[in-house]
């Protein structure tokens, strides 16, 4: 299907086993004196909504609710390109982000993780091209940029209405090991967005979804230490029109700001006994995620980077009791979120875990697990990033 345009879209609910109501729950069902008649009483008075408070009511309900009355009608399907209710939308405080996720053995197709209701979705993207694996490598306004593993060519979707579109080809190639990250203009994709492609030898290029093209400026400042040993475990943390980066040898941040042009490098050590960092951001604070392993004890530790100093601090930790089921196992960790909440993938031989983290209130919670659909089997989360749900983003 050609690029830039809509699909149908399909939202497979975790699978739910019926369960009989006990004989108190069915008495008082009959015993609350709620009948036909009042029933239709109310639908009487919902077709009375005045139509100016239509969208505005729509634009508050959760987003997966939006999944189940959009083929009703084509007026509600078209309240997606409707410009009244994207400027509705733009009103209603952000929500928690949700999490777009590959496991490790189904490739070449997603999941999608609410933290808010605590389920799984499993999108069928139409536009995509089946045979192609790709994997989301960054996220900016509702938007998730994809990359085709083989070809590397880049698409940017939103997961949730499928609009899809297929980048130019680059002119330049930056090598297979290079970090992406993603900005929007504004406030919203609305103005446009910009995709940053960024090699170890310092060559990069910049996305314009604006002008619709690739940009090869000019190679990164002689202050820039190179080559950049870039952790490519760790996705790009943008804050405003500021992308981060994680290097190592040596250990340190390397940021670029879309708006100015201008790179700027941090050498900043790292805590000691570390693995498998990476960066996250909240609130325009800069973070550091990682497993602390020493002797046989392993722990999740949060470091914050102190703009005096620029060096981290630890400022939470995993609780206790949790790590206990960490002790003697040789744990990797994957970290899939970097906007205020943190999706984590602990895997071993004999484990198999996800768990949310908020960076705001420092609650850890325990993910329920990714199974496909009429599947019983765990799957471990290889790849993801995070994405605030937006109906109205296009690409």
């Amino acid at each position: 299907m050609a690029a830039g345009k809509s699909g149908s879209s399909r939202m497979l609910e975790p699978l739910k086993h019926p369960s009989k109501k006990s004989r108190r729950d069915r008495s008082l069902g009959k015993s609350s004196g709620r009948s036909s008649r009042d029933e239709a009483m109310e639908q009487q008075i919902w077709k009375k909504l005045p139509e100016d408070l239509f969208e505005p009511v729509i634009a508050r309900l959760p987003i997966a609710t939006f999944f189940c009355f959009r083929s009703v009608c084509q007026r509600w399907n078209s309240l997606l390109t409707s410009q009244s209710f994207s400027q509705h939308c733009a009103q209603v405080p952000q929500a928690n982000p949700w999490f777009y996720t590959v496991t490790h053995e189904h490739a070449n197709s997603g999941a999608m993780y609410d933290p808010s209701m605590k389920k799984w979705y499993h999108p069928t993207i139409s536009t995509l091209p089946a045979e192609l694996i790709v994997l989301p490598v960054a996220s900016a306004g509702g938007l998730v940029c994809f990359l085709d593993i083989y070809r590397q060519n880049f698409y940017v979707c939103n997961p949730l209405t499928q609009s899809l579109k297929e980048l130019p080809a680059r002119s330049v190639r930056v090598g297979s090991r290079a970090s992406v990250g993603m900005t929007v203009n504004g406030n919203s994709t609305s103005a446009g967005y910009k995709i940053l492609l960024v090699g170890c030898d310092g060559e990069y290029e910049i996305y314009d979804s604006v002008t619709k093209s690739w940009s090869h400026p000019e190679n990164m400042p002689a202050d820039i230490k190179l080559p950049l040993s870039l952790n490519f475990r760790s996705q790009a943390v943008s804050i405003d029109s500021t992308l981060y980066f994680m290097h190592s040898d040596p250990e340190g941040i390397v940021l670029y700001d879309m708006a100015t042009g201008v790179w700027t490098q941090y050498i900043i050590p790292a805590p000691l006994h570390l693995t498998d960092h990476m960066l996250a951001e909240c609130d325009g604070r800069i973070l550091l995620v990682g497993l602390l392993t020493k002797n046989a004890a392993t722990c999740i530790c949060i470091w914050e980077l102190q703009k005096m100093t620029f060096l981290w601090k630890e400022v939470d930790r995993m609780p206790n009791v949790w790590c206990l089921d960490f002790y003697g196992k040789h744990v990797r960790m994957t970290c899939l979120g970097n906007k205020g909440l943190l999706m984590l993938s602990l895997r071993s031989r004999q484990m198999n875990r996800l768990v949310t983290y908020n960076i705001a209130s420092r609650e850890w919670v325990k993910v329920p697990a990714c199974l496909v659909p009429h599947g019983r089997k765990r799957q471990w989360v290889a790849h993801g990033t995070a994405f605030y749900p937006c109906l109205t983003a296009m690409a």
